[in-house]
C-alpha cells in the first residue's frame, strides 16, 4: 500500500513539473495563487482536527508560496507603485498568517484567503481573451 502511494504522490509530482515547465509566466504567477489558496485550505482543516503536523506543513508551504513565490516575483523596477502596494499586501498576509498559525484563527485564515481570491480572480481576469495582454504579471513580476 506504501508503495502504492509514493508511485501516485510521484505521478501526481511529475505532473505538477511538467505544467510548470509548460506555463507562461501568467499561468505560473495563476498556479502560485491556487496552491496558496490550496494551503489555506489544509492548514485550516489541519486546525480543526487539531494535526499539528499537517498544519505546521500547510502554514510552512503557504507562507513560502507567498513570500517566495508571489511577493519575491515582483519586478520593482517595472511595476511602479502597482508592485509597492502588492508587496504591502503580501506583507500583510504573511503577518496575518504567522498570526493564525500562532493562534490557531481561522478567521484570519479565511481573510487571507479572500485577499488571495480577490488578487486571483483579478489576475485571471487580464488574461483573458481581449483583456490587455500581459505575459509578466502586468510588468510587476520579473
Amino acid at each position: 500500500m506504501y508503495a502504492a502511494r509514493r508511485a501516485i504522490g510521484a505521478y501526481a509530482q511529475v505532473g505538477i513539473e511538467t505544467s510548470v515547465v509548460d506555463a507562461n509566466p501568467h499561468r505560473l504567477i495563476a498556479m502560485l495563487f491556487e496552491g496558496a489558496r490550496a494551503a489555506i485550505n489544509l492548514a485550516g482543516a489541519g486546525i480543526q482536527r487539531g494535526d499539528v503536523p499537517a498544519k505546521l506543513r500547510a502554514f510552512d508551504k503557504v507562507i513560502s508560496i507567498i513570500g517566495q513565490g508571489l511577493q519575491a516575483s515582483l519586478d520593482h523596477q517595472r511595476g511602479g507603485e502597482i508592485a509597492v502596494q502588492l508587496n504591502g499586501l503580501y506583507d500583510y498576509m504573511l503577518r496575518r498568517l504567522l498570526l493564525a498559525n500562532g493562534t490557531n484563527d481561522l478567521t484570519i485564515l479565511a481573510e487571507v484567503d479572500g485577499l488571495l481570491a480577490t488578487l486571483q480572480d483579478a489576475w485571471l481576469a487580464i488574461g483573458q481573451p481581449g483583456a490587455a495582454a500581459s505575459s509578466n504579471h502586468l510588468s510587476v513580476v520579473s
